[in-house]
Formats: C-alpha cells, sequence, structure tokens
C-alpha cells in the first residue's frame, strides 16, 4: 500500500509544479433589493473548481478563467440562489454588478462533510443536516452542552444522558463517528463514550451531519458522522473581538446552584493573514432535578470546570495557494461535594448527598486538536489539491469503583496522527459536467486503558490505516446529479502481551499473548438527485459504511490465548435510502425513509449478571425522518421535526427477522419515537424569543431476566415532554442580551438512558428548570 501513497503524493507534487496561467477574470459586486453589500455569499462557476466569497463590502473576484461560457451561481443563507450565463474571453475582465433577493427559506449553500468537496445541499444525494451559526448560538443560550444542543436539534440523533457519557447517543441506532474540521474524536479501539462533548461550542462556526453510513472518512460512520467545523476569520477588517458572559443557575431550589462563564474572541485579517482566536470557561454550580433534588454525581456535569482554547491562522500566498494551522484544546474536570445515594429503578430516584468522593476527580483532562493545511486551487487539468496533517491528544479519567481488585479508577488514553491527501479533477463533457475527488488517508491511532495507579486494564494497541478513494460525480442536464464512489481500508493492530487484571471478584490474571490483527474494508457508495423543481428534490442512494468491533473490551476480557485468534470481521453496514427536499410557498418540506442492514453486528449485549458481550449477528434498523418549517411572516416561523426507528437482530441467521428467536437491539442502540417543535417570534427588529418542545416516546421491548430485573439496556423506557425557552435582545449595535430557561415548567423526569439501563444507580432524573442570563458585547 505504500506504492500508491508515493504515487499520489508524487502526483501532487507534479500539480503543484505545473499550475499554468488562465486568462479570464470575472469580478464585480452583490448586493440585496435595498441596495446594501451582502458578505459571504458564494459566487461560483458551475462545473469547474472555481470561486469565491464576497468580502464586507459585497465584492468578489474570480481570476485565472479559462475562455469559455459558463453558468455563474451566486447563493447563500437566506438569499434566492441566482444562476446567469458568463461568457470569458482570453485576457478579458468581466464585471457584474448582481442583485439578490432574501428568502429565509433559502438552503445553506455549504457543505464540505458529505463528499470531503465544496457543494451545496442540493448537489447531495443524502440527508445532510446543518446547524448553522445562528441556530447554533440560539441553542447556546439554553445550554453549553453540545450533547445536549445536538439532541434537541438533529432528527435521528439520540437523546443525550445529561452526564459526561455519550453512550446511548446513537445516530439512526448505529454507530455515529465525531469529528473535528475532519479530525476524529472517536475512540473506536476502546469506546469510552466521551467522544460528542469534545469541544466548546463557542469554537464552532456549524455543525454538519451525515445521516446514514458513509465511509468518507473511514471507520466507526455506520450510521453516519458529526463534523464540528471550527470558527472562520473576520476577514472584514484588521481587528474586532467579542467578549461575552453568562451566569447560570436553577430557577427553583437554588442553593449551591450558581455558576457562570466567560469567553472571549478575537479576530480579523492583516494583509495575507488571518485569524481568529477564542477562550471560554465555564463553572456550573449543583444540578438539581424539578423535584429540587441534587442530581447524581456519577459522571455528572455538574460542579464542574470546563476550558476550551482555540485558534486558526491563515496565510494566503496568491488566490489559489493557501495554508492553514489549527489547534483546540478542551478540558472538563468534575470536583464535587456529594456523592451517590442510590435509588430504587423505576420508583425513586438516585441522587447526591454530601460525601467526600474517592480517588481523582473525573473529566477530561485534556482533548488537544492540532492541524495544518494546505490548499490549492485551479493547478494541473485545474485539479484543487488539500493537504493536511492532523494530531488527537486525548485523557479521560472515569469514577473510582469497587470493580477492580483494591478498587481503582480507569482512563483512557489515545493518540492519533494522520495525514489526508484529496485531488478534485473537474471534467467537461459539453453539455454534462463531471467531478471526480481521489486521494489517499493515513491514521495511526494508539489507544490504551490504564487505571490511573499504572495498573493495565486494555495495552496499548496500535492501529495503522492506510485507505485509497475516489469518487465520481455527474451532472447532467444541470439539475441531474449521479454520485458513485469507492474507498478501500486496509487496518492493521498490533497487541502487545499482556496480564490480564484481576478484578475484585477473583477472576482475570490470565496471560494473554499479544499479536496482530488485520482486516480489509471495502466499501460503496452510488446516489441519484434530481434538482431542477423547487417543489419537489428527490435522492435515491446506496451507501456502505465499516466499523471494527471494540478492540479494546473483546481483548480486557479475551478468552483465546492468542489476540491473532480474534474475530475482527469489520462490520460492514448498507445504507438504502429514498428522501426529497420541498420548497412550497412558505413551507420547507423535508424527509428520508432508511434502512439499515449488516451481515455481522457489534451489538453489546447484557447478561443476567449485567456483564456485557459481543453478539455477532445479522441486524437490520429502519426508519424515517421529517421536518418542517413555516415562515408565516418575518417576525413568525414554526416548525417541527419527527424521527422513528427500529432495529432487529437474526440470531438464527436465516435472513428472517419474525422468528421468536429474533430479538430486538436494545436501547443502547434504538432510541425512542422523537418529536421536536419550536416556534420563533420576532416582534421588533431587535426582540426575539424562541420556544422549543421536545417530546420523547415510549419504548417497551424487553421481559425481565431469570433474575427478576432487567438486562443493562433493555429496561422499559417512558415517555417525557419538556420546553425550553431562549430570547434575545438587542440593546445597542455592540451590546446584545439573552435569557435561556432549560426544562422551562420544571418537569420532574427522566431520560431514555434512566430506564433503559435497568440499574438502581443510573436511574437518574434530568436538569430542572435552569437558567443561562448572558451577555455579549462587540468591540
Amino acid at each position: 500500500m505504500q506504492k500508491p501513497l508515493l504515487l499520489l503524493l508524487f502526483f501532487c507534487t507534479f500539480l503543484a509544479a505545473q499550475a499554468q496561467d488562465i486568462t479570464g477574470t470575472i469580478r464585480g459586486a452583490v448586493k440585496n433589493e435595498k441596495g446594501k453589500p451582502v458578505e459571504m455569499i458564494t459566487v461560483a462557476l458551475e462545473g469547474t473548481v472555481l470561486g469565491s466569497n464576497t468580502n464586507a463590502a459585497g465584492e468578489f473576484e474570480i481570476s485565472n478563467i479559462t475562455p469559455g461560457s459558463y453558468t455563474l451561481r451566486v447563493g447563500g443563507v437566506e438569499y434566492n440562489t441566482l444562476k446567469l450565463p458568463v461568457t470569458v474571453a482570453a485576457d478579458q475582465v468581466v464585471t457584474l454588478n448582481l442583485a439578490l433577493q432574501t428568502n429565509q427559506q433559502a438552503l445553506r449553500e455549504v457543505i464540505v462533510s458529505a463528499s470531503r468537496t465544496v457543494e451545496s445541499l442540493d448537489e447531495t444525494p443524502a440527508s445532510v443536516y446543518v446547524l448553522d451559526a445562528r441556530t447554533l448560538q440560539l441553542q447556546s443560550q439554553i445550554t453549553t452542552n453540545i450533547s445536549n444542543v445536538l439532541a434537541n436539534t438533529v432528527p435521528g440523533l439520540a437523546l443525550n444522558s445529561n452526564t459526561t457519557s455519550n453512550v446511548g447517543q446513537t445516530l439512526r441506532g448505529r454507530n455515529v463517528l465525531i469529528m473535528v474540521d475532519g479530525i476524529p474524536q472517536s475512540t473506536p479501539l476502546r469506546a469510552g463514550g466521551r467522544d460528542v462533548r469534545t469541544i466548546d461550542p463557542a469554537a464552532i462556526e456549524r455543525v454538519e451531519v451525515v445521516k446514514g453510513a458513509t465511509a468518507v472518512y473511514g471507520n466507526g460512520a455506520d450510521g453516519g458522522l458529526i463534523n464540528y467545523i471550527t470558527r472562520q476569520a473576520d476577514t472584514s477588517k484588521p481587528f474586532s473581538a467579542t467578549t461575552s458572559v453568562a451566569g447560570t443557575g436553577m430557577l427553583f431550589h437554588s442553593d449551591d446552584t450558581f455558576g457562570g462563564r466567560i469567553s472571549q474572541q478575537f479576530t480579523g485579517k492583516i494583509k495575507a493573514l488571518d485569524y481568529v482566536a477564542s477562550g471560554t470557561y465555564e463553572k456550573t454550580g449543583v444540578l438539581k432535578d424539578g423535584e429540587g433534588q441534587v442530581i447524581s454525581p456519577v459522571y455528572g456535569l455538574g460542579e464542574t470546570s470546563q476550558y476550551n482554547v482555540f485558534a486558526k491562522l491563515g496565510y494566503t500566498l496568491n488566490p489559489n495557494h493557501r495554508v492553514e494551522a489549527m489547534y483546540n484544546y478542551f478540558g472538563s474536570r468534575q470536583q464535587s461535594d456529594y456523592v451517590l445515594q442510590e435509588g430504587v429503578y423505576a420508583q425513586s430516584p438516585s441522587i447526591g448527598v454530601k460525601g467526600e468522593q474517592q480517588g481523582l476527580s473525573e473529566g477530561t483532562r485534556y482533548n488537544h486538536n492540532a492541524q495544518l493545511r494546505y490548499t490549492g486551487k485551479d493547478l494541473l487539468l485545474h485539479t484543487n489539491l488539500d493537504l493536511s496533517a492532523y494530531l488527537q491528544d486525548f485523557y479521560t479519567v472515569y469514577g473510582w469503583t469497587p470493580y477492580f481488585q483494591n478498587g481503582g479508577q480507569s482512563t483512557i488514553k489515545s493518540v492519533k496522527k494522520g495525514a489526508r491527501l484529496n485531488l478534485n479533477t473537474p471534467v467537461n463533457l459539453g453539455n454534462a459536467t463531471m467531478q471526480i475527488s481521489y486521494g489517499v488517508d493515513y491514521l495511526n491511532d494508539v489507544t490504551s486503558q490504564p487505571l490511573v495507579d499504572g495498573r493495565t486494564w486494555v495495552p496499548e494497541m496500535d492501529l495503522h490505516n492506510l485507505a485509497p478513494y475516489a469518487q465520481l460525480q455527474l451532472n447532467l442536464f444541470q439539475h441531474l446529479i449521479v454520485k458513485a464512489g469507492y474507498r478501500h481500508d486496509n487496518v492493521r493492530i498490533a497487541v502487545p502481551d499482556f496480564q490480564q487484571l484481576v478484578l475484585a471478584s477473583g477472576t482475570g490474571g490470565e496471560y494473554v499473548n499479544g499479536g496482530t490483527l488485520k482486516f480489509d474494508a471495502n466499501t460503496y457508495n452510488v446516489g441519484l438527485r434530481y434538482a431542477a423543481l423547487q417543489a419537489f428534490k428527490p435522492f435515491i442512494s446506496y451507501s456502505q459504511g465499516f466499523s471494527m468491533i471494540d478492540v479494546g473490551r473483546y481483548v480486557r476480557g479475551a478468552k483465546e490465548n492468542y489476540i491473532s485468534q480474534m474475530d475482527l470481521e469489520p462490520v460492514i453496514v448498507n445504507n438504502y435510502e429514498a428522501g426529497f427536499n420541498s420548497s412550497i410557498g412558505k413551507f420547507m418540506i423535508s424527509g428520508a425513509y432508511f434502512i439499515s442492514t449488516s451481515k455481522l453486528g457489534a451489538n453489546l449485549k447484557a447478561n443476567a449478571d449485567n456483564v456485557y458481550e459481543i453478539e455477532r449477528a445479522p441486524e437490520r434498523v429502519s426508519g424515517f425522518e421529517a421536518i418542517v418549517d413555516f415562515f408565516a411572516s418575518d417576525k413568525l416561523t414554526l416548525g417541527a421535526s419527527a424521527a422513528y426507528s427500529e432495529g432487529k437482530v437474526d440470531l438464527d441467521n436465516n435472513d428472517s427477522y419474525t422468528d421468536a428467536v429474533d430479538a430486538y437491539l436494545n436501547g443502547t442502540r434504538i432510541p425512542p419515537f422523537k418529536l421536536t417543535s419550536y416556534l420563533t417570534l420576532k416582534p421588533t427588529q431587535k426582540l426575539q424569543f424562541n420556544l422549543q418542545w421536545l417530546y420523547s416516546g415510549d419504548r417497551d421491548k424487553f421481559a425481565r431476566n431469570a433474575k427478576g430485573s432487567y438486562s443493562s439496556g433493555e429496561g422499559p423506557v417512558k415517555a417525557f415532554n419538556v420546553f425550553n425557552l431562549a430570547g434575545s435582545y438587542q440593546a445597542t449595535e455592540k451590546l446584545s442580551l439573552d435569557l435561556g430557561v432549560e426544562n422551562l415548567l420544571d418537569q420532574a423526569y427522566y431520560l431514555p438512558q434512566a430506564y433503559w439501563y435497568g440499574r438502581n444507580d443510573n436511574f437518574t432524573r434530568a436538569n430542572g428548570a435552569r437558567f443561562q442570563l448572558g451577555a455579549s458585547y462587540k468591540w
């Protein structure tokens, strides 16, 4: 596999050296219907990789254009897309003054996560959800827990647990790959459930969610991926800054619940250099439920300090060549004066009572992300090049437990180093255009699970993954988009000799011979979208993704004496989907139905002793999602979304999921029905309110086990309703005030995880009414 990589790197160097001079230029300005300049509008030539964004004065320029006739596409958030023919001759400068019409329903133009190239939602034959900057800011007024923000907004994503853990927060009933600017945050070698909450919202520009199995970024996205796109620099001035402060606490039973948050951001552009940097600190007080009882501190978010430092520096060598460096640090640590008092499952909640916690404070000590990136445009054959190298260094500490001999605390350490080379070459076919994206990814992931005292639970597992890929996009008759692609992942995992940890039960202590685990994963995708009619833009797609079993969980309890004897065959998921987007009058509607199958599974199944085992049987998950938005006026907007999925395991492997022996997937995988709704009211230009309603349904699929209790993941889930409120007031041009209230009606309710765990210690209520009152000042 080294030869293809060397050839691609050589080709990359050759392209950069052979960049051609192209003689035409298009420049101009974009204004709205009131004659005011419009910033950050995308201006691009269809069928090519040439494009630009407007600056603060609405100006743009596209240079180095091959003489010929093109279609210029102009559009952006809240504006109708404008398309017009344009002809460019050699040595000609075409000057255009363009006007766009405002349209709140306009689709967000640019996404990158679905295919690793810049494209619009209209071009993507897949379900993609974009949480834009304004929606993210609105949700962050209610809660700054990004896990909670995503759960409240993304259809198909399971609800969070109100803890540091995201176990059970699946996407369409399967694994979701979490990334920061394409850097993987998930730790698939030893899944620790700490990957969703790895960055503060203040460092995020937008969130792109690709639903359904996808292998575009490799392992772990058999249910889809969530990519946190970090902040971009404001290039309209040399320097600007924003200071934000907020106070938090419980609306009722407020003793000891008050906390605070401060965030500072700097950004600007000086000649060819642009920059953005921010720092955030937040300290929460005690969290209480709707009855005023202190919520269990086990992996809790109360009495927690959270830190985030972010910086991005970019240098534009010329319009076609740019280098960029990004760094983000996230840390979280709980120091609680409370300890767990167990409740009674399905009767009374587990709570926190005053006491001294054993061991070290729980939390993510650090999560470092760094990336160096070079982009080159319009090289040989008009090819775009994107080359990046990245590092993720992650360390988290779990709570003290008597599970080990003499007790102890486990940790997860993971260091990822990787490189990505992506090339995109356009091909003009006359009445049709084609783009070919191709390249190679390399990843080295070293993950282990030691205890804080140095004992080894899972030794250092050393993964190497090399993956060449290719993706083709064909645009026929301007509105018919066909996509197809292939990716080959070559995976090798080295595990050293080690002695298993002795547990409190006296088991363990066995010597295990190490070895190398190997597998290859070949994944394909094909999709079709028709985008001619605003009233109905349908798509169909077939896509594959893959994920490994939790290798660390397997290794630490290995029954095989030799690691090389383990069954590491990857889970290849087939995702079949049909969906549509519609814009009809004041309505925007979208929906999708999907079926997800795999010949092998990696379902965690708990036995009567609540010991997890890996169930390797065929699986089938199916469901639907629907979103409706109604733009009643410029002052009133209404909307709702619904998501449902269900899944079963074919335990007798006979291609039928209706036999008596077959079973439903448990709550760690399948969430209950979720319905969200919102009402946004803007009575004046300065004042805005947003009321949100979340409904989570019942799910009861399992009987009690032989001990008369529910196995972990199989407890019956009960429904609940919760309302959230956000309001903001633009006091001056520079000063804004905001207020958010989580659980406005102070309901005493339980999230699904509290029920499906089926255990006394996890039967914990969600937050009661909790406020966040803040102010932001731009200077």
